[in-house]
């Protein structure tokens, strides 16, 4: 069938009260019955196959057999405000929840009364229907075979400005869904698809706009695609494809009459117009020969007819060239310049869908490209030796995940970056779907450094196991324990465990933040919640026990409920107070967040394509940062030289007082001790950030050493160059090989059964709330919200 379906007006009646009931059987003693219809619902499918219907703004309509069809449906479009000729009634035969039955003549509503004799109710949904244009049809047809269809002229969005008058019929009326056709039926060819039309019937636009928008610059080139007897044509599809661009310059609609793979019969729309056209193939070939051509025309063209041969295939190849130089062309300014360049109106989802007809065609097939995956791994393994490319597939052998990552990344991270991972996901759009893992790292100057990446079917507890085992895989020489950043659900806290041991996991704050929120059962104000968060993120930052529990006795004086949340969510992990390992000061794990950009600007490629924009913008990163490092002349890198010297201004306030061997007392706002021994001071300052704090400084200039010798290692130049001293190198295109061995078997790799759902994808961004955004914090009192010039805390 070449329909769609956009929306849904169902019918129920369980929530009526007992007024309503009372008027039910005061109609059943008439021997009516009640349809109850309900607009804006949707269906949902069990496991066990059957479908129930939820949501919805429920209205009545009483019935009986004497009923006219069309009375019904027009009181049911009336009711909805709905476009009665693109709706079809359907219902359940009582007992039976699996099968909608379409109501479509007088027989079939008398019959839907009958089944419901006995009830006082009868549930009928009104479906709103969408044809769908065959010419990128996937559904196979046997020749034998009848098509369910109904008149093959879309429907015109009622948003548009269409002219409606006497001399301008919008549409005919549309056949019910499951009356099949059976008269003059003929096969069509189309991309190798084989589909079943009515010989009839042709897909047509309907013209919208007005007379003054005729024979447009653009249209005009196409006057003389067909010129008449003998032309020759490679294929039908060219063919077709000339003789819709003919149309279109000329304003006028046609239908076909023969259309199949060897030969096409075309007339004009209009009734009575002598307009025809015979082509058929040559004998012996594969070329297409117009035979007969009458070019007359005695309708009034445009006025007349009412329609254009614009197909989505159509769009298309109109907007692909361009496609290729603006990959962001958006649907509404297809609309816009089809409107103005061809005087052809076509609504927004037209436009959508012939841009992603464009995108494939420019890209390459998805379906191919998951085939394509064995030797793409190969391929990355062959040009980046020491990489990391595998993937698995379920027992369908559909598509189930896919892990990389570059020797270039694995080698940069181990030799250059702290033990410091950040893992987290996004949502792919793809038409497929999907999910993308990724493992980041932060560089010397606080940038993403890309470690590692999956793409999964779906985003659950086992494929976040099977990442983490990879990853372990790729990182096998790594010699000291990893620090993760992460969220503590998904089953990371025991993947994490099980696979690193001796690893420390770090709470992400915001996804903990966000559980906080969801989990608070009282009653509160947007403000109370953001004073909660406020103090969940001092506890959090806080360098000690004690400035720890202060924060926690705010929120225990707002909510009791926080409170004990908060206390029973393992504050080693994620309070910089008691967790063990080293997070920099790290506290969320959307760090790599430019990365997850990347994969975004990209995700609707077809998978090797995708997967080969991240590596080509790693690629260029590695680049581009090597050459800037090489630029720079301080022992450590910009940025971590930046908040060395943002330390040093504190420094002049300090008194140094020697206690013993290399352990100092400083004194300033507060009293603090410092051992240079065991690089630590008890602020906390210099081991959170692997920064000398303020008064470690002050230490180090009286016995006449250099703060950056007491900077981590991972900040200096040198690491960093390490960092990215490795290159990516590029995937050369290839083809599939050819297996001269029968007995090697290839993998045969297919798309995932999960497919975008139709229309357009959201474009809602998946991320924290505004109340979890960082917030200022003070240097004095580490408090949230002020800076040290404006804190109110005395020393």
């Amino acid at each position: 069938m070449f329909f769609q379906k956009n929306s849904i007006v169902t019918v129920q009646i369980e929530d009526f009260e007992a007024p309503l009931l009372q008027f039910y059987e005061k109609v059943m003693a008439g021997k009516k019955i009640i349809a109850i219809c309900q607009l804006g619902g949707q269906f949902e499918t069990g496991k066990d196959g059957s479908l129930t219907y939820s949501g919805g703004d429920a209205h009545a309509i009483d019935i009986d057999d004497q009923m006219k069809f069309k009375d019904f449906k027009m009181e049911v479009a009336e009711m909805f405000n709905c476009n009665v000729t693109m709706m079809s009634l359907k219902y359940f035969v009582p007992g039976n929840k699996k099968t909608l039955i379409t109501v479509s003549n007088d027989k079939d509503l008398k019959r839907m009364i009958k089944f419901h004799g006995d009830s006082v109710t009868t549930d009928v949904y009104a479906i709103m229907e969408e044809i769908v244009d065959p010419d990128v049809s996937n559904m196979p047809a046997s020749r034998s075979s009848r098509t369910t269809l109904s008149e093959a002229v879309p429907p015109v969005d009622t948003s548009l400005n269409v002219v409606d008058d006497i001399n301008h019929p919008i549409m005919p009326p549309v056949a019910p869904l499951d009356i099949a056709v059976d008269t003059n039926h003929v096969d069509v060819h189309i991309d190798d698809t084989q589909i079943n039309l009515p010989a009839e019937i042709s897909p047509i636009l309907p013209l919208v706009g007005t007379d003054g928008e005729k024979h447009t610059k653009a249209a005009q080139q196409w006057q003389n695609t067909i010129t008449g007897v003998g032309q020759r044509f490679s294929s039908v599809h060219e063919f077709r494809e000339l003789l819709r661009k003919y149309a279109i310059a000329h304003q006028f609609a046609f239908r076909y009459k023969k259309n199949d793979s060897h030969r096409v019969t075309v007339k004009c729309k209009a009734e009575g117009c002598p307009w025809r056209i015979h082509a058929s193939r040559l004998s012996t070939t594969q070329l297409i020969c117009i035979k007969k051509m009458n070019p007359t025309h005695t309708c009034e063209g445009a006025v007349v007819t009412t329609g254009h041969q614009a197909t989505r295939s159509w769009v298309a190849s109109i907007i692909k060239e361009k496609l290729k130089v603006f990959p962001n062309y958006k649907p509404k300014d297809i609309v816009n310049d089809i409107k103005q360049e061809y005087g052809i109106q076509i609504n927004y989802f037209q436009a959508w869908r012939g841009k992603e007809i464009a995108k494939e065609q420019l890209q390459g097939s998805y379906k191919e490209a998951y085939n394509q995956l064995p030797f793409f791994c190969e391929k990355i393994m062959e040009t980046n030796p020491g990489s990391l490319a595998t993937f698995t597939t379920k027992e369908d052998l559909s598509f189930h995940r896919l892990f990389v990552s570059f020797h270039a990344s694995l080698y940069g991270f181990l030799q250059g970056c702290r033990p410091l991972l950040f893992l987290d996901s996004i949502p792919l759009k793809s038409k497929y779907q999907g999910m993308l893992l990724a493992a980041t790292a932060a560089d010397g100057d606080e940038g993403v450094f890309p470690v590692a990446f999956a793409v999964l079917d779906a985003e659950t507890d086992d494929n976040w196991h099977w990442f983490l085992l990879q990853l372990k895989s790729a990182l096998s020489t790594a010699s000291c324990p990893v620090t993760f950043v992460a969220d503590k659900q998904k089953g990371l806290r025991e993947s994490i465990a099980e696979i690193f041991q001796g690893s420390y996991h770090g709470y992400c704050l915001r996804y903990l933040t966000e559980q906080l929120i969801r989990d608070l059962k009282g009653q509160f104000s947007h403000e109370v919640k953001r004073l909660i968060v406020e103090d969940f993120y001092a506890a959090a930052y806080a360098p000690r026990p004690e400035g720890f529990q202060r924060s926690l006795e705010n929120i225990k004086g707002i909510s009791l409920e926080a409170y004990n949340w908060i206390a029973q969510s393992d504050p080693q992990n994620w309070a910089n107070a008691f967790f063990q390992g080293a997070r920099y000061n790290h506290m969320t794990s959307n760090f790599g967040e430019p990365f997850y950009s990347w994969a975004s600007d990209a995700n609707e490629l077809p998978i090797t394509q995708m997967v080969d924009v991240i590596r080509g913008k790693i690629m260029e990163l590695i680049y581009t940062r090597r050459a800037d490092s090489d630029q720079w002349l301080s022992r450590i890198t910009p940025s971590m030289d930046e908040k060395l010297e943002k330390e040093n201004l504190n420094v002049r306030s300090l008194q140094v007082l020697l206690l013993a061997g290399n352990t100092f007392e400083v004194g300033g706002e507060t009293i603090e001790v410092v051992d240079l021994d065991q690089w630590d001071c008890s602020c906390k300052g210099w081991q959170l950030t692997g920064i000398p704090c303020c008064h470690a400084i002050a230490v180090i200039g009286c016995i006449g050493r250099n703060p950056y010798d007491y900077c981590s290692r991972y900040f200096t130049i040198e690491s960093y160059r390490l960092t990215y001293s490795e290159s990516i190198h590029p995937i050369p295109d290839f083809d599939r090989p050819v297996q001269n061995d029968s007995s090697q078997i290839a993998v045969t790799v297919t798309p995932p059964p999960t497919r975008r759902p139709p229309g357009r994808p959201s474009t809602k961004k998946i991320g924290s709330q505004d109340v979890m955004k960082r917030q200022l914090q003070c240097s004095r009192c580490k408090g949230l919200g002020h800076n040290k010039s404006t804190c109110k805390e005395t020393s």
